[in-house]
């Protein structure tokens, strides 16, 4: 207390001249409208000047946090483009390799002219041979699957045995686990052969696909064969007994492709 008494006496004069100070503007604002209004505009301009500082800061640092969160969105975008980039790069490689695999043949379009599907030894005719570059044991086939193999050539036309056919036997492959058999006809329904050779230990089921096993020179490997229609296996077997859908109809068939091998493989030419 009496160090305040002490400020009080030592800065009395200030302090009085302080106050009446305060105590005149009080007067002027209160009794002269228009100092009134110029006051109160300058602490408006005050305030609103204050305002807009706080906003911006406000503003700024909530531009800080939009540029975090963009950058951060950016990056994730940048990661997911690389990730489709490189799945893109890989199946432009893989189907670039496909390509590559089938430049080794040369497919020579043809017109089915005339087809037997009742007898045991099955021909087909098309319109290509000898002046078209068509040989004997070129494969055969069409837009469902595999025909037959040409067996002779003239100068315009060419036999083709189908698989249809009792003498014919097509190495093939389930494309499921890749088992290695072969197609044998009977000589009964023209849409169904048997696949042979394959064992009892070999998992083989309805509406499994067969297809071209490429082991040799005459179809490139995985051109469809046919279907599994029914498999059945005796205690007493030691190959499954299937009977396989095949793929081409030979009924309606009008137009084929004859496949030529450029690169035959020595071993089993």
């Amino acid at each position: 207390m009496r160090n305040l008494l002490q400020f009080i006496a030592r800065y009395s004069n200030f302090l009085i001249f302080l106050i009446l100070e305060v105590v005149a503007f009080i007067l002027i604002t209160t009794t002269h409208p228009y100092q009134h209004s110029a006051v109160w505009s300058s602490a408006n301009r005050l305030a609103a000047g204050t305002e807009n500082i706080v906003t911006g800061i406000g503003d700024y640092f909530r531009l800080q946090q939009d540029n975090q969160r963009l950058a951060e969105e950016n990056a994730e975008l940048k990661n997911l483009l690389m990730a489709q980039a490189n799945q893109l790069e890989a199946i432009a490689e893989r189907d670039s390799q496909y390509v590559y695999a089938q430049l080794d043949w040369e497919y020579t379009p043809a017109k089915v002219v005339h087809i037997t599907t009742h007898k045991q030894h099955n021909y087909l005719t098309i319109n290509k041979g000898l002046r078209d570059s068509i040989q004997v044991d070129m494969g055969v086939v069409s837009k469902d699957g595999v025909v037959g193999i040409v067996s002779a050539v003239g100068e315009k036309y060419a036999l083709v045995v189908p698989i249809i056919h009792v003498g014919m036997n097509l190495s093939c492959r389930l494309k499921t686990n890749n088992y290695i058999g072969r197609t044998q006809w009977n000589g009964m329904r023209y849409d169904e052969v048997a696949l042979e050779d394959i064992s009892r230990h070999v998992a083989v089921n309805e509406g499994d696909t067969v297809v071209t096993s490429g082991l040799t020179d005459v179809f490139p490997e995985g051109i469809v064969v046919g279907v599994v229609a029914e498999t059945t296996i005796t205690e007493h077997d030691n190959y499954h007994r299937t009977k396989l859908h095949i793929a081409t109809d030979y009924k309606t068939i009008k137009y084929v492709q004859v496949i030529k091998n450029h690169t035959p493989n020595p071993i089993t030419q």
